[in-house]
């Protein structure tokens, strides 16, 4: 059996209308890499390290897919757009 492979993500948003920028180019390699969202925003509370105001997991078919969507064009050029309006600490992870 494959293991999934998801996305830790926290973000901390600084200008949430630069970041809608953000948010329509990321979805192109979403859907090319077959990303699911287990959690985007939504009620949350930063127990521990540093705070962010949206957090995210996103899942991929295997470990392998959500490495080649961090690295892939479409995602590279989402990154660019949000980098002026937001901080991300995020990880890959193979699930279990």
């Amino acid at each position: 059996m494959t293991k999934k492979g998801y996305w830790v993500a926290m973000v901390d948003i600084a200008d949430q209308e630069g970041y809608k920028e953000y948010i329509a180019l990321n979805k192109a390699a979403f859907d090319k890499y077959g990303a699911t969202f287990v959690v985007r925003a939504g009620k949350s509370q930063v127990m521990e390290g540093p705070a962010a105001n949206r957090l995210a997991v996103i899942e991929f078919k295997d470990y392998e897919t959500a490495l080649a969507c961090y690295n892939s064009p479409e995602y590279q050029t989402a990154i660019k757009a949000r980098e002026p309006h937001a901080k991300a600490h995020l990880a890959v992870v193979e699930g279990v």
